[in-house]
């Protein structure tokens, strides 16, 4: 069966911290929401992971405030929170979200391409990162 997810995949970094932590809320989502989970765990898989005190500044990780804009033209400021943490009116969306997902990784200027629940592909683009809370505290 042929891979139906979107072309635009840039490079990604992850702290090993981070990866082992995501790989594991993946895991145990995989019966609850298993679409967002299998892509979490696919970009988990394509990362380039590198240990914590070696990931560079601006890279999106849990805790960091992210601008980005869409192909639609819109602008978002949000921060990337564990699925627990998420609240839309706050700007806190979660890692198990199609953006939460796509972000995950990148830094400023890259895009990526997603697809959005409706099945819609759409592209994002980083404008900024702000970093993450202190690393100890988020995982």
């Amino acid at each position: 069966m042929a891979d139906k997810r979107p072309p635009n995949r840039p490079a990604i970094i992850v702290g090993h911290s981070e990866h082992r932590k995501l790989t594991k809320i993946a895991e145990a989502h995989l019966s609850k929401n298993a679409v967002v989970s299998d892509e979490l765990l696919y970009e988990l898989e394509r990362a380039h992971v590198v240990d914590d005190h070696r990931l560079p500044r601006g890279i999106i990780r849990l805790g960091s405030t992210v601008c980005f804009t869409s192909d639609l033209g819109e602008d978002r400021t949000v921060t990337l929170v564990l699925p627990g943490e998420a609240n839309i009116a706050e700007g806190k969306i979660s890692i198990l979200t199609p953006i939460g997902t796509a972000l995950i990784g990148l830094r400023a200027g890259q895009s990526i391409d997603w697809t959005a629940r409706d099945g819609q592909l759409r592209r994002l683009t980083v404008e900024w990162v702000s970093e993450a809370a202190e690393l100890g505290q988020m995982l």
